[in-house]
């Protein structure tokens, strides 16, 4: 035990330690590690049109303006990727049966990138044109992300799970417009 007192009293272990600690706290901040345990499941149902009142016509049925299967990345992803126009004439990306790992800083991006399978897939959703439609709600479940009315879906091909501390991709998926 006098042996360790000798050693915690020199001023380069006190400093060793201190830089340790340090650097521990912020891989943790970092990395986030507690989130590979915890899973957030969202259930948004798909906003239908109010009922009509006597003499209204009744409101259209959502219109589906693309859709595509979501693919793994960097980590398993499953699920689908659907736009969707509702009858109000709003617009939102709608993911079902979603299914991916949690982590730090996940975000839902539109983009123009083609979807590759493997690594060269990775890290291209935010070379180009994209539009962040906001923090992901959850790792599992269905989820709503509303888009803006101004936004012109000509350009954008697809949609990833996109993680933003890391610059990569958790999962994406191709959107085929309807024939």
């Amino acid at each position: 035990m006098g042996r360790v007192r000798l050693w915690l009293k020199r001023p380069v272990v006190i400093s060793v330690l201190v830089v340790g600690a340090l650097g521990l706290s912020l891989g943790v901040y970092w990395f986030q590690p507690w989130k590979l345990f915890v899973d957030e499941t969202v259930r948004d149902a798909l906003p239908v049109a109010a009922t009509p009142s006597a003499g209204q016509p009744a409101a259209a049925d959502p219109q589906i303006l693309a859709s595509g299967t979501l693919i793994s990345h960097e980590h398993d992803t499953s699920g689908s990727a659907r736009i969707v126009k509702l009858a109000d004439g709003s617009r939102i990306l709608r993911l079902e049966n979603l299914d991916t790992s949690n982590g730090p800083d996940l975000r839902v991006l539109l983009t123009d990138a083609p979807v590759k399978q493997g690594t060269a897939g990775w890290r291209v959703f935010d070379d180009g044109k994209h539009v962040s439609l906001g923090k992901l709600k959850g790792n599992k479940g269905d989820q709503n992300y509303a888009l803006p009315r101004d936004l012109d879906l000509a350009g954008y091909t697809s949609v990833s799970i996109w993680c933003d501390r890391f610059d990569v991709s958790f999962g994406a998926a191709e959107l085929a417009r309807p024939a």
